[in-house]
């Protein structure tokens, strides 16, 4: 029997999975891998799944070919497979700790189901709480559950918010390094290319993050998922412009304080915290070196430059099934840029086409989200084709 906190990790292929994987292996004994997931990267899920020797696996985008099945068989691994294999690894795997680090709006379902079974949940899948945030907060409260933040912004605030009474905050800064276009005119974005826009000047993402860095639309996605895990309205919510990408967020309080979490940009320090809570545990990741670091500067963003970043705030105000729209619009064209079919300054044109076309839900129950999920996406390729 192996010991350690049994945890299952939902798309472990990917740049957040990998890392969690690292950080699994360099604290030898404290985890207990048992399920692994994967949309279409089989081959390394079969060296994932021959490593750490999980119980159950899973691939969600493609059919794995019988010898790949085969593989898994011989490995004693339990293979799970098709469009709803998510929610049936989840209820099936023995795990104390769920990490969603699947991308786009295919990690909300999962995350409600695991909350809904009693488990607790490492959350990098942004669009869980954009989705659906209040169904998600209201089924982490009803268990008694936890949701643990990995992205970087996320974590700063939880760190700042430790020890601290909630109703003292004054206003939640979430900082942004401003991506590749940060010092581009809105005139030269009408020209981006692809590979321009997937080469982020801190961080190195999967494409469809990167992208939305790019647009700054990664950060509309952050207010709207620090609105539901700090429980502070979007308008004590702001974002501000810091190319070093040294200070991950901030915490300004009513008496004039501010509390700032800082560290170099690696995603393994917010990945093992959220492993290891409420305990500290050593590594070896970089530290900062204050003798050569220079400056720390700060700017705000352009509303009219960053689009989408604007549309957060307006569908994080609008409520209901507004975030749903708003996200799965943006999936759409994302992915349609870069299939290089729209141009890049066309993402935003699609998500506010699509929030001015589509009616919003107040109080939306679970079916609503669904539907309003697959409306915005079927409506941004009707108006491409237009």
């Amino acid at each position: 029997m192996r010991s350690g906190k049994k945890i299952a990790i939902l798309g472990a292929t990917g740049s957040i999975g990998q890392n969690c994987l690292h950080v699994a292996e360099k604290l030898s004994g404290e985890f207990n891998v048992t399920a692994l997931t994967t949309n279409k990267n089989i081959s390394l899920l079969i060296d994932q799944v021959k490593r750490f020797r999980p119980h159950m696996a899973a691939v969600t985008g493609v059919i794995p070919t019988e010898q790949q099945q085969q593989s898994f068989k011989q490995l004693g691994t339990r293979l799970f497979f098709g469009q709803d294999s998510l929610v049936e690894i989840v209820r099936e795997a023995d795990y104390e700790l769920l990490i969603n680090s699947v991308v786009g709006a295919a990690g909300f379902v999962p995350t409600l189901t695991a909350l809904e079974a009693g488990k607790n949940i490492a959350l990098a899948n942004k669009e869980t709480l954009v989705v659906g945030g209040e169904l998600i907060i209201q089924a982490a409260r009803k268990h008694g559950r936890t949701i643990l933040p990995i992205d970087s912004e996320h974590s700063a605030i939880f760190q700042c918010l430790i020890g601290e009474d909630h109703n003292t905050i004054e206003e939640i800064i979430l900082t942004a390094s401003g991506g590749p276009f940060r010092t581009w005119s809105k005139e030269q974005l009408f020209s981006v290319t692809v590979e321009q826009a997937l080469n982020h000047p801190n961080w190195s993402m999967g494409n469809k993050i990167t992208i939305d860095s790019a647009t700054m639309m990664n950060k509309g996605l952050e207010v709207i998922e620090a609105k539901w895990l700090f429980h502070v309205p979007v308008n004590k919510i702001r974002v501000v412009i810091h190319p070093q990408s040294i200070i991950h967020s901030m915490v300004a309080f009513y008496d004039g304080s501010v509390k700032a979490q800082l560290g170099e940009p690696d995603m393994r320090v917010p990945i093992q915290l959220a492993m290891t809570y409420p305990q500290r545990k050593p590594s070896e990741f970089p530290r900062i070196d204050f003798g050569t670091l220079k400056s720390l500067t700060f700017e705000e963003p352009d509303p009219n430059k960053f689009r989408a970043l604007a549309l957060a705030y307006q569908a994080a105000e609008t409520g209901g099934t507004a975030p749903a729209v708003m996200n799965a619009a943006n999936e759409t064209a994302v992915r349609l840029f870069l299939e290089e079919k729209i141009s890049f300054i066309r993402i935003a044109e699609c998500i506010e086409e699509t929030l001015d076309k589509i009616k919003i839900v107040s109080h939306p129950g679970l079916e609503d989200l669904l539907q309003a999920d697959k409306q915005a996406r079927a409506h941004v390729m009707q108006f491409i084709g237009d």
